[in-house]
């Protein structure tokens, strides 16, 4: 399918899926990041006068900001700038101590800082009547390389079975900004935070044994580790049948 083609059925899809549960637009996290930046460019096409992009700042880097309002202002989105620091200082004044390896520590806040974004997106879609769009791709959710009820908190995932590759592919015919294409991929919790050295493989590895199978046993042995221990973050919580 080209890349055209791929465009006008992602933008069809998310336009029904957004009417059929009765909503009037689609609202989402513009981050300044790949996935996002792609998403954006989509939602505006479903929804040209009700799409919403919602920059959250939480102890961010300015370059991510400008990265989202330059993707703000490329595809003509509207915007609310919702900064957390204050909110996520707030919450750790309140929560209890525990003793735990610093990288542990850090993990575990930089967790609520995305769980703060899918609360913020939340209280806009109810306002306006607009679905959550989140914008995980098909290497990220299958390996849990994200935030359970955090970013992977959304009422829909058009880029869900779209590779790292396929969605900077993607970008490049949709316009987004070179800078955001080529910088190397992070959620953006912490300063510095690389993806792949986070995950200890490359997406082109990830991307090459999804879309092929093909891998070294130890990467083939490493993604699939990943894959089973974050199962539960792609399903619904279990119900006991008794």
């Amino acid at each position: 399918m080209d890349k055209g083609q791929l465009v006008e059925k992602l933008v069809t899809w998310i336009k029904e899926k957004t009417l059929a549960a009765g909503c009037q637009g689609v609202v989402f996290g513009l981050s300044g990041g790949l996935d996002s930046s792609v998403l954006a460019a989509l939602c505006q096409r479903a929804f040209p006068q009700n799409a919403l992009g919602v920059i959250m700042p939480c102890h961010s880097s300015q370059e991510d900001e400008e990265h989202a309002l330059a993707v703000a202002r490329q595809f003509s989105i509207p915007t609310q700038t919702v900064v957390l620091d204050g909110v996520l200082g707030a919450l750790l004044k309140v929560l209890p101590e525990e003793k735990a390896a610093p990288e542990i520590k850090r993990l575990a806040q930089a967790n609520i800082k995305a769980r703060l974004r899918m609360v913020t997106l939340y209280y806009f879609a109810n306002l306006l009547n607009y679905l959550v769009v989140g914008s995980s791709d098909r290497s990220e959710l299958a390996v849990g390389y994200f935030t359970k009820y955090g970013d992977g908190a959304a009422d829909i995932l058009p880029l869900g079975n779209l590779t790292k590759g396929e969605v900077r592919e993607l970008a490049r015919f949709l316009g987004v900004p070179q800078p955001i294409i080529n910088k190397p991929p992070s959620p953006g919790l912490w300063e510095g935070q690389s993806a792949e050295e986070e995950l200890g493989l490359s997406y082109e590895e990830i991307d090459r044994y999804l879309l092929s199978g093909r891998a070294s046993k130890q990467i083939k042995e490493r993604i699939e580790f990943r894959a089973a221990a974050s199962s539960h973050k792609r399903s619904l919580p279990p119900i006991a049948q008794f």
